[in-house]
Formats: structure tokens, sequence, C-alpha cells
């Protein structure tokens, strides 16, 4: 009794412990974190920091998970428990700022009602029916909404992106300006011939629902007073003084997207006279070190669209270029969502590292390209025609990039007439250049058709959402821009996989040697057990015997021998898997709250 009395003693003891240890965790650790994942997943960046230290107003948000519903997805809740940590440490970075509540919306609920309020979608799981819904959605002390419907396992790369942008946009009242010069009809113009007024490219027209935008006629500061982003799509004929005010725009932190083409077939249609080039970029573009290549044009035969000629017969348009995933920057917010982007007459980028600039590719060619003259295009009679002596660099050529960074003035002194002082330089440089204008054609990704005196649009590419995700990305701060994708929190186990074709490689050399000396005694036991003499009676001498009884023996010993190998293969795995369990459940445990104490009991001493 008094043994039994001791264990229950023991236990309780035990658990009071457990109890208070916890308690102490709680209150005196519960702010404190340590994030040893390898990309940092658990880490805000600095960008994300600034955007929750800017709140003005509270901001609610509301998680919406159906943890009973999904109990047998388990990735799925591995994912939905990674986005929930991830949303208290905005709440806790936010210092009061941000209120967050977990909801289980489960079927018939007000919980289920108010998802379905605010817009999340429900995804089906089953064939019964069932549902879940695992959302975002939040809302500011004006009642404004910003929601994402369902987070999508694909886009875990960029979940720190997402969720800070749904905070900036709460956070921010001002609409974003965005100013578009162009030197193509991409804005809609009159058809000199039936005084048609036609539309406004497509492209134009889906930014124009989204955005602010301003038709820019004249590159003039009083013009772009006011403008966040300009789009510069073919500028041709710039003079210094124009340069200039562009320059200045990007010194004082506005943002850039330049679409410039070596030989834009949209020009080639209104004019009949060869195409100049809209290198009227290039003297600014140099001192960011980037400029679009005088006269090239890219052949990429990788990714060369088929198009049908006047004969009826089909052939690869080297010139007219279907890019996919495999030419998209894959960690990039603009390019990764893409699937396919029509490209035509491309030109190429010529890049150099400037100090202090950031300059990343975000479209490219294939090794299976090489650059043509422009004028072979400009007079080329049959597409076929290109084919002939084409040959591959083995080079990838830069078609689209974004600059970032510190950038200097390219007029320090400034330029004749202009009055003030000449911005020097900025720390906020963002910029994309795009090495062709075709792309934002409606002829190389959507069908457009009247119905009913009704637009109707269908895509066929990605051209649009490229625009789209250009200018929505720079449309937010710079500390917003400045996050980047993470990492997978979804991760192989690369070392057990490492020990396991060890293993296996082990076992088979270890199985192989073994079965030959299986073989090799099966076949003496064979050779000795043929040995028959009269009335096909098995006669052995007592050596032979003694040797039969020998290879039986070795026989077994060897099968034995040959499962003792199989039971062996999981081995390292098991015992790695051991250790990690004694790592992660007591040895870390009990490490860090030991660190945590000394660091708090440090603090407190230091006040």
């Amino acid at each position: 009794m008094l043994k039994r009395a001791n264990f229950v003693t023991s236990l309780v003891a035990v658990f009071a412990v457990f109890l208070l240890f916890t308690l102490v965790n709680n209150l005196l650790l519960g702010g404190l974190r340590l994030d040893l994942t390898a990309n940092k997943l658990y880490t805000l960046s600095t960008g994300t920091k600034e955007i929750l230290k800017e709140i003005d107003e509270p901001i609610n948000l509301y998680f919406f998970f159906s943890g009973k519903a999904s109990e047998d997805l388990t990735s799925l809740r591995s994912y939905a428990l990674r986005v929930q940590e991830i949303l208290e440490e905005y709440e806790l970075r936010a210092d009061g700022k941000i209120k967050l509540q977990v909801i289980d919306p489960e079927p018939f609920s007000e919980a289920e009602d108010q998802a379905a309020g605010f817009g999340l979608q429900n995804v089906p799981i089953n064939q019964s029916g069932k549902e879940i819904y695992f959302g975002l959605a939040g809302t500011n002390a004006l009642d404004d909404r910003e929601i994402i419907p369902f987070f999508q396992l694909d886009r875990e790369e960029f979940l720190e992106y997402e969720l800070s942008k749904l905070v900036y946009n709460l956070n921010t009242d001002d609409k974003f300006a965005l100013g578009i010069f162009s030197n193509l009809p991409v804005t809609g113009q009159t058809d000199p011939t039936t005084y048609q007024v036609q539309p406004a490219w497509v492209v134009v027209q889906q930014l124009q629902e989204l955005f602010q935008v301003r038709d820019i006629s004249d590159l003039s500061s009083e013009a772009l007073a006011g403008l966040d982003l300009l789009l510069l799509i073919q500028p041709k004929d710039l003079d210094d003084s124009q340069r200039f005010v562009i320059d200045q725009f990007v010194m004082a932190g506005g943002k850039l997207i330049v679409f410039a083409d070596p030989l834009a077939d949209t020009e080639r249609t209104r004019q009949s006279a060869p195409t100049r080039m809209a290198t009227g970029m290039n003297p600014l573009l140099e001192k960011w070190g980037v400029q679009l290549r005088p006269d090239k044009i890219l052949g990429d035969a990788q990714v060369a669209l088929m198009v049908n000629l006047a004969s009826g017969a089909s052939v690869r348009h080297l010139g007219i270029l279907g890019f996919t995933a495999n030419n998209f920057a894959a960690d990039d917010l603009v390019t990764a969502s893409l699937e396919s982007v029509n490209f035509s007459t491309t030109g190429i980028l010529a890049l150099e590292e400037v100090p202090g600039i950031d300059t990343k590719v975000l479209i490219e060619s294939s090794t299976s390209a090489m650059p043509f003259n422009s004028l072979q295009f400009q007079f080329l009679s049959s597409p076929g025609d290109l084919q002939q002596g084409f040959t591959a660099t083995g080079e990838t050529y830069p078609v689209a990039v974004r600059l970032s960074g510190t950038a200097t003035t390219a007029y320090p002194d400034g330029i004749d007439g202009h009055e003030g002082d000449v911005i020097q330089s900025t720390d906020q440089l963002q910029v994309i250049v795009v090495a062709d204008t075709d792309v934002l054609s409606d002829r190389l990704w959507v069908q457009v058709q009247n119905f009913f005196g009704q637009q109707i649009t269908s895509a066929f590419a990605d051209n649009g959402s490229l625009i789209t995700n250009l200018v929505d990305n720079l449309s937010g701060s710079n500390a917003l821009i400045s996050i980047r994708s993470r990492g997978q929190f979804s991760r192989p186990f690369t070392r057990v996989e490492d020990l396991r074709r060890q293993a296996e490689a082990g076992y088979l050399k270890s199985s192989e040697d073994l079965q030959v000396r299986l073989r090799e005694t099966e076949e003496k036991l064979s050779a000795l057990q043929s040995v028959r003499i009269n009335d096909g009676m098995l006669t052995l001498t007592p050596e032979q015997n003694a040797a039969l009884k020998q290879f039986q023996d070795e026989k077994l010993k060897i099968r034995k021998q040959l499962r003792s190998v199989r039971h062996q293969l999981d081995k390292n795995i098991e015992s790695l898997g051991a250790r990690l369990k004694f790592l992660n459940i007591v040895l870390l445990p009990l490490l860090l709250t030991g660190l945590l104490l000394v660091g708090r009991k440090l603090r407190i001493f230091g006040r």
C-alpha cells in the first residue's frame, strides 16, 4: 500500500510540475519566438513589419477553416495550422491593432453564413457533397473588406505576401494612380477611314476596371504630378527633357514599367514604311544597367508557335513565341502563377551590373534561341524563311527584367531650361522593362466578340494576367513590393530519402552476394542428390552425406542472412526517427526553455 501511495504521489507531483512549467512558459515566455526553420518560414520579413507598424486603425481578421470537415485531409490541415500560426504572429507584431478570430464554419451554422457573406469559397472534397472553407476575411474601421477566398496550396510560397497585401489594402485609403503614355493606340482611337471609334485594347480596359488610369499625352512634370506608376508603351523619339522628367519621377519614388519593341506589329499594320525601334529610353535605362539591343529580334525554336500560311499549310514562326512556365521566374510574384504568355517580334535586353541595383530576369528564352536582324522580319515573305540558317547559340536571352534597389540620376547637373533642385538618387528604385509591345495586343491572347452590343472576351493565353500582375505588384508600397517568396512549409525528408537509397544499395549488394552463394550451394546439393544406382535408390558415401548436411545447413544459413538483410533495410531510418523524436520532444524544448529563462532573467536584471 505504501509503495502504491508513493507511486500515486509521484504521478501527481509530475503532473503538477508540468502544469506549473506550462503556466510559467505562457506567462513569462509567451511573447518570445525562435524560428529554426531553414527558410525562416515563421519570421516576418522587414516589409511586413513596416506594414504592421504603419497600421492606424484597428483591423479585424477572420480566419475560416473547416477543422471537423477536414479530419482526413492531413496536408491541408498542416498548411492551415501554418496559416493560423503566421496570422497569430501578425496579431502579436501589430501591437493590438489586429484582432484575429479563428472560426470553424460547420454546416448550417451562423459561422458558415458569415463565411459565405464575406464571399469566401467553399470547396467540395468528396462526391457526397461535403465542403470546406479555408479562407481569410478582413475589415477595418470604415467597414472596408478584403478577402482571400481560399488558400491555394500551390501558392504557399507567397503566403506572406498575400496576407501583407490584405492588411496593406485595409490600412490605406489612397487610390492608386496609373498613367499611360503610348505611341500606340492602346487607349482607343478613331479609324480615319471609317470614322468609327475603336475601343481600347483589352489589357487597358482591365487596368481601367482595377485602377485609376490617366491617359498621358505629354511627358512633363505637370502631367506626371500625382502619379504612382508610369506605364510607357513604345516610347520613341524622346528627347533629354522628356527623359529627365521620367528620371526625376523615378528618383522621387515613382514606379516605372516600360514596354519597348524593336518591331511592333501594330505599327507595321498602320505604316507602309519600315518602322523605327523604340530605343528612346536606352540613354536612361543604360544608367540602370539595361537597354534594348538595337536592331535585334529574338528567335526561339523551342517556344515558336505554329502559324497558318495562305496555302493552308502550317509552319513554326521563330519570331512568334509562346513562353511557358519554364521561361518564367518561378519565385517572383508577377510570373509564378502564369502558364503561357505570347510574344511577337520580341526584342532582347542587354544587362550590365550596376552597384546598388538588383536586376532580376522575369522572362527569358530557352537555350534553343538566337538573335535575328530586325530587317529579316521587316521584309519577311514567309515564316519558313527564318528556318534557313537558324542555329541556336545555346544561350538564354532576357526579354523582361525587374530593377530594384538604389540608383542615381542620369542627369546630376540637370538639363538646360530646368529650374529647381535635381533629385540625385533613390533607394526605392522600382522599374520593370519588357522588350515587346505586341504582348499587349488583343490578337496574341484574347478573342473579342460582339454579343448583342456587349463585348465578350475569351482569353487563350495569360498576357492580360501578366500586365495586371505587373501593375498590381507595383501598386503597393515599397515595403509590400520588397516581400519575396518564401520556402515551402511541406518539405520532403531528404535525409531520410538519402538513408533509404543507401540502405537499398547496401541491401542489393549483400543480397546479390548471398544469392550467388545460395545458387552455388543449391547446385552442389543437386549434384550430390543426382547420384543414383540400383533400383533408383540414392546411395551416398559417409563423406557425401556429411557434405550434403553441410550444404543444407549452409543453405538455411544463407536464407537466414537474406532475411536479416531485409530487416536491416530500415534500421538507419528508424534510428534517425528515434533521434529526431528525442531532439524535438525532449532535448530542444528543455534547451530552448532554459535559454529563454536565462534571457528573461538577464532582461529583468538589466532593467
